[in-house]
């Protein structure tokens, strides 16, 4: 006991809901030794933020504390001035910097401030510890990076000010909840091996809280799994990764495999017919960045930079590239959601981009789009039912209304929902059943083409293997062509038959996936395949 400097005795957190009490943590005991780094894994769900906000004092309102004890350093946790704390003792990382971080101040100011809160100092000296501390976690040129406000900032640099508030009054506990998921491979890839070196240097406990096995595997010490609010294991990474011994740990472990193996016997193949359906030629979509005192651009920010490249007809062809590479704007080019510069979209053998709105109208039914995150995606006050009949209504599908909506029961089922489900709003379905429902929307209109731009970087590493599934056998089913659009090159391998990889703006190489992973071309790809997550299973 003497060793451990926190630990956690048979807690229990409820929520109230309409259909009852809701457990969201049921009893959970573990403790975390001085120096030592522990891994949570589990799904959405299945508490591990939870537990990390009870021990930062941060419940919701509503939540029930309704029993157990969080001890720190031998004291009772739920009895100690927060304020002596958090922040001096205890620090947390949390997934979006973007919204950890005051937009109205500077970065600088609010790191300073974090020090000038704990520490009796002046305000020079907090400046002072704050460049250091920006140096420390490597943050390209303090001084500009102290003026900057979070949105001038990259999300990998958002990352490092967070590290370098918490660590700014050096706490004896760092919990990090999911601190990369919402980052690029190479970012990431950055950020754990910061997370590595300061943990020799700064020698205090972590707790870091992740989804992906492989992110776990590379920073922590011990790994506990946690499912629908209890530990369904714990042990050593070695132990874990080696010889689970719980079905829901083998299970994550299974399908963290599917996507880390360099085998590609995991994706089934489509039935591809080698004539394009869809060719992209010299297309480019700039953005003004600096006009003159008349208004004219004289300075461009090019994001899709004369790109060429062809989509055959039943293939999926995966897009992959970091944040900023143009992948995204490149897929809303396609669609003409963004108005490109020059270049040729040609479908059915006319330039979609020289189609009248009239035109236009009639050729957007073939081609459809799946957005990363469901929730905004679906009108909150609109039932889901309505959701998937009112496209087929504004393009005059079918008759009536009740042939739409048995199409819409049809299609909730094929995507692996209920008819029951029909008249439920989005709140009411977890993020796998939300992307499942776009899912069917974007079946609706029957496409010929659907983009899935990031359609499940959001989502458990179990869910993806489901919703990667899903879309391969419906691609059978529909003869359906995909664009599958992703920074993460360990989950483009499963599904695509071909991979374009993009960076500033321009596909740096093309080719069959097995190719393009046992020999990349590009030295930029080389890159990203080096920075995905591993673990050796041998040792």
């Amino acid at each position: 006991m003497l060793d451990n400097l926190l630990t956690i005795n048979n807690l229990r957190v409820s929520f109230p809901s309409e259909i009852g009490k809701v457990d969201a943590l049921r009893g959970i005991s573990f403790s975390l030794k001085k120096g030592e780094t522990l891994g949570i894994v589990g799904e959405s769900g299945s508490g591990k933020s939870m537990t990390a906000l009870a021990i930062m004092g941060l419940l919701p309102a509503a939540a029930n504390l309704e029993a157990g004890e969080i001890l720190f350093e031998g004291k009772d946790g739920r009895i100690l001035n927060p304020a002596s704390v958090i922040g001096s003792e205890i620090a947390m990382i949390f997934q979006e910097p973007m919204t950890s971080l005051n937009p109205v101040f500077r970065c600088g100011d609010q790191v300073a401030e974090a020090i000038l809160l704990h520490q009796k100092t002046t305000k020079g000296i907090a400046k002072q510890q704050t460049l250091q501390l920006f140096e420390k976690v490597k943050l390209p040129d303090p001084e500009r990076i102290w003026r900057s406000y979070p949105h001038q900032l990259s999300g990998g640099q958002r990352q490092r000010v967070m590290i370098a508030m918490t660590l700014s009054c050096n706490p004896s506990l760092l919990i990090a909840d999911e601190p990369t998921s919402a980052l690029d491979v190479t970012v990431q890839r950055s950020i754990l091996d910061l997370f590595n070196e300061l943990k020799n240097e700064w020698g205090g406990s972590t707790i870091f809280i992740s989804h992906d096995l492989g992110v776990v595997a590379e920073v922590a010490d011990n790994v506990l799994v946690m499912q629908k609010g209890e530990i369904v294991e714990h042990g050593s990474v070695a132990q874990i990764f080696q010889n689970p011994k719980h079905p829901y740990t083998q299970l994550l472990l299974e399908n963290f495999k599917k996507r880390t193996s360099l085998s590609t016997a995991h994706r089934q193949p489509s039935t591809v017919n080698h004539l394009p359906i869809l060719s992209i030629s010299k297309l480019r979509t700039w953005f003004p960045s600096r006009r003159n005192f008349f208004g004219k651009p004289i300075e461009h920010v090019k994001a899709v930079d004369n790109v060429s490249f062809e989509v055959f007809d039943g293939e999926t062809l995966g897009l992959v590239g970091e944040s900023g590479s143009g992948k995204t704007t490149l897929g809303r080019s396609i669609l003409k959601l963004i108005n490109p510069s020059s270049g040729e979209v040609i479908f059915s053998s006319k330039n979609i981009l020289q189609q009248t709105e009239n035109e236009w109208f009639s050729t957007r039914k073939d081609i459809q789009v799946i957005f990363q995150d469901p929730y905004s995606s679906l009108n909150p006050r609109q039932p889901i039912g309505t959701a998937i009949t009112e496209p087929m209504q504004v393009h005059g599908l079918f008759s009536n209304e009740k042939q739409r909506r048995e199409k819409a029961v049809e299609l909730l089922e094929t995507v692996g929902l209920e008819a029951s489900h029909f008249w439920r709003f989005p709140s009411e379905f977890s993020g796998g059943q939300r992307q499942r429902i776009c899912i069917a929307r974007a079946l609706a209109l029957q496409p010929k083409i659907i983009i899935c731009d990031e359609a499940i970087s959001s989502l458990d590493v179990t869910v993806q293997a489901q919703v990667l599934d899903l879309l391969q056998v419906l691609q059978k089913k529909h003869r359906l062509t995909y664009i599958f659009i992703s920074h993460d090159l360990s989950v483009v391998r499963l599904i695509s038959d071909r991979i374009a990889v993009m960076k500033d703006g321009k596909i740096v190489e093309i080719g069959p996936t097995d190719e393009v992973f046992s020999n990349p071309k590009s030295d930029y790809t080389r890159e990203l395949l080096e920075a995905i997550p591993h673990v050796d299973w041998k040792n």
